[in-house]
């Protein structure tokens, strides 16, 4: 890593975080009144990394970013992250979009969750310290509670659940089949891979990922759909959501990539944590979204579960004792 991207000073790293924080949550925002607006989710969240693209292209072509110089087989071994980028994007837009963006992000806080078990399935194996397994604990629990209404018992959103966990094992998936590729790609100077250009290429191979989800999901009723949102929202503010939506994703991504490179993942995690506060309490004023003692409480303990899950982390498990004798 170079020494550009290895430290940065204190109002530098303040500055990613406020610009990430406030992308994300209008990407938030803005995705939600998009997906409102259309009954047509798989074709929103693919709208959404061509504004992306468009800003990359734009990037590069000006001069103003290096462009990526990536062989065919540099680009093959992108593609299965690709995917996952691609299922987790699309696994948050939908849960978002047939539930509340507040119930997104709380079962969204069950990643480490996902992230340990993958850690453990998937070769190399991660182990991380016992603490850290331990404040799973509080994760599960504090999501199970937040789903317990009062006077009715356990009432969860199925489908919003279903999409959230799927977002969950891809971004698990993701982070464990993507560091040591995009490790490799950054380290070497010639393929102009630092992690503005490492995402982009991330986002356009997400993006060729999701196509075949829109024809196969949507492509036969997205007219009928699209003519309908715009006789019932009109066209220009159907646009703008989904244009400003991709757009604030595409930034905060790029921030939240830049600050990562900076400050290790282990601080990117914990600030990602409480990153999922500011949007709870936002979209549920936005949105009008009813907050009840056992969400909040319920969410509060998962959040702090992952929070104290991402601190437990940074300690390195107890490696096995070697022969003195070796």
């Amino acid at each position: 890593m170079s020494s550009k991207e290895s430290s940065a000073s204190p109002a530098k790293l303040a500055l990613l975080v406020i610009a990430w924080y406030a992308g994300n949550t209008f990407y938030n925002i803005y995705n939600k009144k998009a997906t409102n607006m259309i009954h047509a989710h798989w074709f929103v969240a693919t709208a959404q990394l061509v504004v992306g693209i468009v800003w990359s292209l734009v990037m590069w072509a000006t001069g103003m970013r290096k462009a990526p110089n990536l062989t065919a087989a540099d680009i093959a071994s992108c593609i299965p992250i690709g995917l996952c980028a691609c299922l987790a994007h699309a696994g948050s837009v939908l849960a978002s979009a047939v539930g509340a963006v507040s119930f997104a992000q709380i079962v969204k806080a069950c990643e480490p969750v996902f992230a340990a078990v993958v850690g453990l399935l998937i070769p190399p194996m991660d182990v991380k310290p016992m603490l850290a397994y331990a404040m799973l604990i509080p994760i599960v629990g504090g999501v199970g509670l937040a789903c317990v209404k009062e006077g009715k018992g356990v009432d969860i959103n199925v489908q919003a659940f279903l999409y959230a966990s799927m977002a969950n094992a891809a971004a698990a998936l993701k982070g464990k089949l993507g560091s040591s590729v995009t490790k490799s790609l950054k380290s070497n100077p010639e393929k102009n891979m630092d992690a503005a250009n490492v995402y982009a290429v991330m986002n356009i191979i997400s993006f060729c990922c999701s196509v075949p989800f829109v024809v196969v999901q949507e492509l036969p009723t997205l007219g009928t759909e699209w003519n309908k949102a715009v006789e019932t929202y009109g066209l220009q503010p159907l646009l703008t959501n989904i244009i400003v939506s991709g757009f604030m994703f595409y930034i905060y991504n790029e921030f939240a990539f830049a600050f990562t490179a900076y400050v290790g993942a282990v601080t990117s995690s914990v600030l990602n944590t409480a990153k999922r506060v500011i949007i709870i309490v936002v979209s549920a004023v936005v949105f009008q979204e009813p907050m009840e003692r056992n969400t909040v409480l319920g969410s509060a303990i998962a959040i702090g579960g992952t929070f104290g899950y991402s601190l437990a982390s940074k300690k390195p498990a107890a490696a096995p004792a070697k022969d003195k004798k070796a």
